[in-house]
């Protein structure tokens, strides 16, 4: 086919749409299409360990939503009230508003239990990821200079995802989770000299106090939620600023980043995996039932019940306050509780190492570079032994803080289990620890030695590469 021609001869002008000369309208004063085509070609690594973090940010928006909907149906207020709802055997009961109105939800507004069920799951979905993610940095040495302020943001997150989940699930009021307020207020008394003054501040008065559930409503569905959006949006603005993390593979130096280019093969596998964690937590929500408070009843201080446990990411710190063996301290005349060393000094100190560990490692390595490449777990056998060490410690934590449910399954008793968790919580984590060490050593003894013929060969140009190399 030839060109077209108008009446005198000349090529015809192609008409543009109104989209394209707007398009080109806003690229003739903006030039957006320089930057649009850098932003599309930007690479990333194609290995599976670095979708944790996104993982991290879709169950994130999986809990924004679903929040959002039971934000307009729940009372968070103490008010009692005489319940009347579709639950017959909570009929005529007194409850607070905040409980009632969790018991409409589950069983009198539309979706409302498949709403509940999907953004509770989220919320484990989301710390499990989390805890994924920074193990992640941590046994590749991903949080060296200068990635050492990301490391800082994904601590604050951890943090933030324990306090928003504890928050969440004590605003219901129920028998359980209204236990684990009155742990929470023993636990803030346990603080020495300003201990009872926060206790008060916090509930609004002697517990129950009258104003906790609506003060905790305000931290979980605003201020938490707006700081860990701000620490996402962080955290994505430094990983775009200096590129990716990567291990070492065919052509991947310190300089540049090998993997897929965002448009479109990127982006084709991130929305399919939002897609997949949004699929799976509906699935969870809807078959598999959690939390079911209105058979746990309304919370009543005289009460308590049995085989009670916290979701998962609270499970050590329950476990530390099972073990920790009885009495208290006297320190310069000040008397210190009992409570204060499991649920204040250790979970201090663990956040305190987990800040630090940057500076720590780089004092004992005296190695003050920069880091693109990753190690590999065996690369450093010390590093490798004591994360796992250290992650043993609190899985043994995690599993004490069911030891009344372990002793009844396993036909012991509570004492003798207490006792065997105490002593395993001492060794296991050395032996594991040490085991680690000398396995790492052997299996990087083990590695073939460098061939300068194959290290050449990976540096020439002609090397393929899996679908793009940045270097910007």
């Amino acid at each position: 086919m030839g060109r077209r021609t108008d009446d005198e001869g000349r090529p015809r002008r192609r008409r543009r749409t109104l989209s394209g000369r707007l398009v080109r309208g806003i690229d003739d004063r903006l030039g957006a299409a320089s930057f649009t085509s850098k932003v599309l070609g930007k690479v990333f690594p194609d290995h599976f360990s670095f979708l944790f973090g996104e993982v991290v940010l879709y169950s994130f928006i999986v809990l924004v939503a679903t929040g959002v909907y039971l934000s307009l149906f729940f009372d968070p207020s103490s008010h009692k009230v005489l319940y009347h709802g579709s639950y017959v055997p909570l009929q005529g009961q007194s409850m607070s508003a905040a409980y009632a109105s969790a018991v409409d939800l589950s069983f009198d507004v539309r979706a409302g239990l498949l709403f509940r069920q999907v953004h509770h799951w989220a919320a484990l979905v989301f710390m499990a990821a989390i805890v994924a993610h920074v193990a992640r940095l941590f046994f590749t040495g991903a949080f060296r200079k200068p990635r050492d302020l990301n490391w800082y943001l994904g601590s604050t997150l951890l943090l933030l995802g324990l306090a928003n989940g504890f928050a969440g699930y004590s605003l219901l009021d129920d028998l359980l989770s209204g236990t684990g307020l009155r742990i929470m207020w023993s636990v803030i008394l346990s603080i020495p000299f300003v201990g009872p003054s926060l206790a008060f501040f916090a509930f609004g008065g002697a517990f129950p106090g009258e104003q906790i559930i609506s003060r905790l409503f305000i931290v979980h569905v605003l201020i938490v939620p707006a700081a860990i959006a701000a620490i996402i949006g962080a955290h994505l603005a430094i990983v775009w600023r200096q590129k990716h993390t990567q291990f070492r593979g065919p052509r991947a130096t310190e300089d540049n980043v090998v993997g897929s280019r965002l448009w479109p093969a990127y982006a084709a596998r991130s929305i399919a995996l939002l897609f997949g964690v949004a699929t799976v937590l509906v699935l969870l929500g809807a078959f598999i039932q959690i939390n079911p408070i209105w058979l746990y009843g309304p919370y009543d201080p005289t009460a308590a019940t049995t085989a009670a446990q916290p979701d998962w990411y609270m499970g050590w710190l329950e476990g530390a306050l099972r073990l920790m063996p009885p009495g208290h301290a006297v320190i310069f005349g000040v008397t210190i509780p009992n409570l204060f060393f499991p649920a204040v000094l250790l979970p201090g100190v663990s956040f305190v190492l987990l800040y630090a560990w940057p500076v720590i490692e780089r004092r004992i390595t005296k190695d003050r570079d920069c880091h693109n490449l990753l190690d590999r777990p065996r690369d450093r056998p010390w590093r490798t032994g004591l994360g796992a060490g250290v992650f043993t410690f609190y899985t043994v934590l995690f599993v004490a803080g069911g030891n009344d449910v372990l002793a009844s399954e396993l036909g012991l008793s509570v004492n003798a289990m207490v006792i065997a968790l105490r002593v395993i919580l001492i060794v296991l984590p050395v032996l594991v620890g040490l085991g680690v060490w000398k396995w790492c050593r052997d299996l990087r003894r083990a590695d073939p030695p460098p061939d300068p013929e194959t290290d050449a060969a990976l540096e020439r140009s002609d090397v393929p590469v899996t679908v793009g190399d940045d270097t910007s």
